[in-house]
């Protein structure tokens, strides 16, 4: 309901009133004054008390508003606004610093709850600052070097390269490891389409691989029967914070002397046995979007464990540019380089990762402990000696469900919560049709149509979580 539908003037009189009300079928109007501060509510019992009382359809909405009535700032988040709203109060008014009402909520119009947000509570701004301070705002500042052996040092001593995004972390991996034209790289099916893109970018050729319904990962018990004298690599990528088998893909991988580039773009505090993800291959990325478990806005990190290829990298990276002479290009190479202004905002976010990954972890036990009443849900798993950062909590609606994924996503909608669907599987869209045969990728497919992902941000409260919770169940509750 647009705003200017539920506010009137206090000139206006008891006629126009009924008026508004009969065309906003709320209940309820918010009356302002000349400079439309908020003075009063009016809502349709107060009209039909006045009403039986023969009040004059004349007489002027001021004299008939309710003085006492419940405000609150624009700013406030939407944990205070959902322990405000109740039987009794049903809609508020949401005002600006002056007492302007400038947008109002209801139990059914939150502010919308977002899929994930960042958390920019530590010592972002501190670092900030800094690096304005002291005009080190390129890519040569301390921040990027601090990021790089911070990363370095959590990933068992891999050599690590700050990158400008996720995507050209994949890149630069596949280009640095000799990935080019005529050679092949294994793919999971259902990815972000960045993981496919980087291996097209090298002119190498993608070669699509189904996964486990459980897991949503790469089904390692079908790579070896892609694999070809082409094959160079294994892109096993870690979705939604659930570690991959890295024991199988690692044993196939020496088998067939390939290389393993580890996609960790949502998986950063993730486990294997007690081990970070990203330090099983010979190469691994990450992606800090401001959606990721920790963000610098854009930004990436790639991870090499030999130092020869990691040098190499660090080189393509720069431009293809020489360490020892300047201006000395020996390779034909990239501007991927991270700013010290992000990498200082990294920083401060890698300071609190373990704090990030628990709350995830916190958050999709709640949400488990609403879905797993009912059969017709799974709920992402830890597969034995995986420890899952739950970056995005992520279920499948199975085929015995009494309502179909768009009924759900749409009440949950329609309560100010936002959803979002599991990826497409790459072999559907028009750009990746030929890397795949559809016919084997049957289980990317069923995932693909039946998953959703829930709010998922570090600092959504406890109140906002239930929230969301107690939507799910009404919603089955009403069906």
């Amino acid at each position: 309901m647009e705003l200017q539908n539920i506010i009137i003037n206090k000139n206006n009189n008891l006629r126009e009133a009924l008026q508004l009300l009969d065309k906003n079928g709320l209940g309820t109007l918010f009356v302002v004054n000349d400079l439309n501060i908020l003075i009063g509510v009016l809502t349709d019992g107060d009209v039909r008390r006045f009403l039986l009382r023969d009040v004059n359809l004349k007489v002027k909405v001021e004299i008939l508003m309710n003085r006492e009535f419940t405000s609150l700032s624009i700013n406030t988040d939407n944990a205070k606004i959902i322990e405000c709203l109740n039987d009794k109060i049903k809609y508020i008014p949401l005002l600006d610093e002056d007492g302007v009402i400038v947008d109002y909520a209801s139990i059914n119009r939150l502010r919308r709850i977002s899929i994930c947000s960042p958390l920019l509570e530590g010592n972002e701004l501190l670092y900030l600052t800094e690096c304005v301070k002291t005009n080190w705002i390129s890519s040569q500042g301390k921040y990027v070097r601090l990021f790089e052996k911070k990363f370095k040092d959590y990933h068992e001593g891999f050599e690590a390269l700050a990158v400008s995004n996720g995507t050209v972390a994949l890149h630069l991996a596949l280009e640095a490891l000799g990935i080019s034209e005529g050679d092949e790289v294994i793919v999971p099916n259902l990815t972000f389409a960045a993981s496919i893109n980087a291996v097209i970018y090298t002119g190498a050729t993608p070669v699509l691989v189904d996964v486990e319904q459980d897991s949503f990962n790469i089904d390692v018990s079908k790579i070896e029967e892609l694999i070809t004298s082409k094959t160079k690599a294994i892109m096993p990528v870690h979705l939604y914070g659930q570690s991959c088998d890295m024991d199988a893909v690692v044993a196939i991988a020496k088998k067939h002397n390939l290389f393993i580039v580890e996609d960790c773009a949502e998986a950063l505090g993730s486990l294997f046995k007690g081990r970070p993800v990203g330090v099983f291959g010979d190469a691994a990325t990450f992606s800090f979007f401001g959606n990721k478990t920790i963000t610098t806005g854009e930004g990436g990190m790639v991870l090499f464990k030999d130092s020869k290829i990691a040098h190499k990298a660090s080189v393509l990276r720069d431009h293809g540019m020489s360490k020892e002479k300047r201006y000395w290009h020996d390779y034909v190479g990239f501007n991927y380089r991270l700013t010290n202004l992000q990498a200082s905002v990294g920083v401060a976010q890698f300071e609190r990762l373990e704090y990030f990954v628990q709350a995830k972890r916190n958050l999709a036990a709640t949400y488990n402990e609403t879905l797993n009443k009912y059969d017709f849900f799974q709920t992402p798993i830890e597969k034995e000696g995986t420890f899952n950062s739950y970056w995005l909590y992520t279920f499948l609606i199975k085929d015995n469900a009494p309502f179909s994924r768009e009924d759900l996503m749409n009440y949950l909608s329609k309560k100010g919560i936002e959803s979002r669907p599991v990826f497409y599987p790459l072999h559907v869209m028009p750009p990746y049709k030929g890397y795949g045969n559809k016919e084997y990728l049957e289980t990317s497919t069923l995932i693909s149509k039946s998953g959703v992902s829930l709010p998922s941000s570090v600092n959504l409260s406890e109140v906002e979580a239930n929230y969301i919770c107690n939507s799910i169940s009404n919603f089955i509750k009403e069906l």
